[in-house]
């Protein structure tokens, strides 16, 4: 009998820490979310503004997505007293995978959508096909923070500094 219960705890620890990890990526998706989607939206919103073509609209949109992804990461970690050679480490270790697979995903939706690119800036097809993009490239990017998480890496290496 001990060996049964000794079977079920095993069990439920290993259900809880699975969950706990799913909950952990679900929060770094959003992390990398906000940062991803403050990037592309003025980028695209820019770029579409100033008439660019798809690639500098695109180009725009990643890096200011990798600025903005990078420093919500790097400011709560300065503020944990790392310094910002230290901090900015953290930054790329926790979030360089995540922003990637969102961007690619993100843009790919954009350049998919039929008219998407070309939409002007007071158009629902430009803010709808933005949106989408976001929410596909989210649910595409939870798994990989999570399989990153359960091996230590991606947002893991930030939750020594959270207070």
């Amino acid at each position: 009998m001990s060996e049964h219960v000794h079977h079920h705890e095993v069990q439920s620890h290993s259900d809880h820490a699975a969950t706990g990890q799913w909950s952990q990526a679900v929060s770094a998706t959003l992390h990398c979310l906000t940062g991803c989607a403050i990037g592309e939206v003025l980028g695209l919103a820019l770029a579409t503004w100033w008439g660019w073509s798809n690639g500098p609209s695109i180009v725009l949109a990643i890096v200011l997505a990798f600025v903005f992804g990078y420093s919500l990461t790097i400011w709560p970690v300065l503020r944990a007293g790392l310094p910002l050679k230290a901090a900015l480490g953290v930054a790329l270790a926790a979030d360089t995978v995540s922003i990637t697979v969102m961007e690619v995903i993100d843009n790919l939706g954009m350049l998919v959508i039929p008219g998407a690119m070309e939409a002007g800036l007071t158009d629902l097809l430009f803010w709808g096909s933005l949106v989408a993009s976001l929410v596909i490239a989210f649910v595409v990017t939870v798994p990989v923070n999570r399989a990153l998480i359960a091996r230590g890496r991606g947002h893991a290496v930030v939750h020594a500094y959270h207070h």
